[in-house]
């Protein structure tokens, strides 16, 4: 593989604030970031020189939680290191974390277990009691709300060796986009339009939904 451009910042300096998830791809791809994975809120991109990746995503309240855990424990081993965290246009955001590759099922399978059961380091602990004390102030604030969701898909590893959690708060998706199609000003009463301009726009919706089903959010979304 080509040496990165010590010259080429690693991440774009952009007005993140005022750039849709659309736009923010489109810049990323445009810089030679690849595109390797999407979940069911995000979009995934790998840096050129391979060390970073942008989670890119049009709506997900529930990672916002997640970046905040990762402060609050700052320099936690069992935690991928955050470069930049942005809001964007529309509720969207993008997050520049180091980049962690999936582990073999064992390990990640002892993990998850342990983070079930307790009973890890102290470090392990310490990010434990700190998410379950970040899953209770969400639950209270935020609408559809679905809490800590642990399982061997959130454990990684590391470039350096080291196991590490992402991604272990979530919303209840099935429900708020029930709501959406039998009552979406209800919706927008208790999340505003303009924190979620572009909540379907999630790639589940795009992976999982038939063109009826589309359609038929996009009626309500617009009713």
């Amino acid at each position: 593989m080509a040496e990165p451009n010590a010259d080429r910042p690693r991440i774009p300096r952009l007005a993140w604030a005022v750039l849709s998830h659309r736009q923010v791809l489109a810049e990323l791809v445009g810089a030679g970031w690849v595109p390797f994975g999407a979940g069911d809120w995000a979009t995934a991109l790998r840096s050129p020189e391979g060390g970073l990746v942008a989670r890119v995503c049009p709506f997900d309240p529930a990672y916002a939680a997640f970046v905040d855990l990762c402060r609050e424990c700052v320099g936690s081993r069992w935690l991928p290191k955050i470069e930049l965290a942005a809001d964007l246009d529309g509720g969207g955001s993008v997050v520049f974390l180091e980049f962690v590759a999936p582990v073999d099922g064992t390990a990640a399978e002892r993990i998850a277990e342990q983070w079930r059961r307790g009973g890890g380091d102290a470090e392990f602990e310490r990010v434990r009691r700190a998410a379950r004390e970040i899953d209770a102030r969400y639950r209270a604030s935020t609408p559809w709300w679905d809490g800590l969701d642990l399982n061997d898909a959130h454990v990684r590893r590391a470039v350096d060796g080291r196991l590490v959690l992402i991604d272990i708060f979530c919303m209840d998706g099935a429900s708020l986009y029930g709501k959406i199609l039998e009552d979406v000003a209800e919706v927008h009463r208790r999340i505003p339009r303009d924190r979620m301009r572009y909540a379907l726009e999630i790639p589940f919706i795009a992976r999982e939904s038939s063109p009826a089903e589309i359609r038929a959010l996009r009626q309500a979304w617009t009713r």
